[in-house]
């Protein structure tokens, strides 16, 4: 990168840098404000409306509209975030603010915290609302080890969802430029949510969502991966797992990753699973259907509240600890090759 650019008087590799670090910063510090404007808000809006304008058109057309949907929006997305940081004076403001818009480990963090102590008081009408925040499975039914174990899930695979994958693009377009990585995080946060409004294996969304799926599947790959070997690391850190050696834990967790039907959520998942000597998977209740998911981790081992709240610091570290390689890595490339 040009060391001769400067903005507010900084070299632009320092912004390059700096500004992941300050976004992981404020993403623990302040979460999700709750009155603040979100641009993932916008975002949806956006997949709506091209929803909507898809649906007027013939069914046999909804495979290549979608598809077509997800490239405008994709791309449209990405290219919004980078014009807003190239503005004169406002720009790094917006960059530093879409970077941490972008991260969700804070708020995920936060949730996290509410349903364990909703949990440990015995207060279950709270947990539900809270577990209900974090999942799409039906909730009014669960007893206390159903949300235990949703929560955990939730955890597990929104480690990846909600940090490791949008800082991964992050950290890795900041090494073309200081506002690269914030456009290219945003780029992966309109594919993330077409997925969730798109990626359904129904009639209705069949033909539609089928490459918004796809594109998640690709874009998740390698940070799904990540995460699940950053939380083997650090539970082995922690003192977690240790009746197993490091790569029983590291093969374990990849032969259960492949039971799931996702090519990536099994992976932060098992890991934590393994990690915390628990059961993930089993009967799980969708829209009134109950499906019966893969299981994870040791057979008929409930989550607790000593182990929820042990899953939560593994979360955190594991986060912090993947995000600062990230930024270690990118450092390298900007001050070194």
């Amino acid at each position: 990168m040009n060391m001769t650019v400067h903005i507010w008087g900084l070299p632009a590799p320092v912004w390059a840098l700096g500004l992941p670090l300050a976004a992981l910063l404020l993403d623990l510090m302040l979460g999700d404000p709750k009155n603040w404007p979100h641009p993932v808000r916008l975002v949806g809006l956006a997949v709506d409306s091209v929803n909507k304008l898809i649906r007027k058109a013939p069914r046999g057309l909804y495979g290549i509209l979608g598809s077509v949907g997800v490239v405008v929006l994709v791309t449209g997305t990405g290219a919004v975030a980078l014009l807003l940081c190239w503005l004169p004076w406002a720009g790094p403001v917006l960059a530093l603010y879409l970077g941490f818009a972008g991260l969700a480990l804070g708020c995920l963090l936060g949730e996290g915290r509410r349903v364990a102590a909703a949990l440990s008081i015995g207060d279950d009408e709270v947990a539900r609302r809270a577990v209900g925040y974090l999942v799409s499975r039906d909730t009014e039914n669960m007893d206390r080890h159903a949300m235990s174990r949703a929560l955990a899930e939730s955890m597990s695979e929104n480690l990846n969802d909600g940090l490791v994958a949008p800082y991964f693009y992050l950290a890795l377009g900041s090494m073309a430029g200081p506002w690269w990585g914030v456009g290219m995080l945003w780029a992966y946060k309109a594919a993330s949510t077409l997925d969730s409004m798109w990626g359904y294996r129904t009639p209705e969304y069949a033909r539609l969502g089928w490459a918004a799926a796809r594109l998640d599947d690709v874009l998740a790959w390698l940070p799904a991966r990540i995460t699940a070997l950053a939380i083997l690391c650090v539970a082995r850190i922690q003192g977690l797992g240790r009746d197993m050696g490091f790569f029983r834990l590291l093969q374990a967790t990849a032969r259960d990753a492949r039971r799931m039907e996702s090519p990536n959520a099994g992976w932060p998942m098992a890991a934590s699973a393994w990690a915390m000597g628990a059961t993930m998977g089993g009967p799980t209740v969708y829209f009134g259907q109950t499906k019966d998911k893969p299981r994870l981790g040791p057979v008929d081992k409930d989550w607790d509240q000593d182990r929820i709240l042990g899953l939560l610091r593994l979360v955190r570290a594991s986060g912090v600890i993947s995000a600062l390689a990230m930024c270690g890595v990118a450092a390298v490339v900007l001050f070194v090759v």
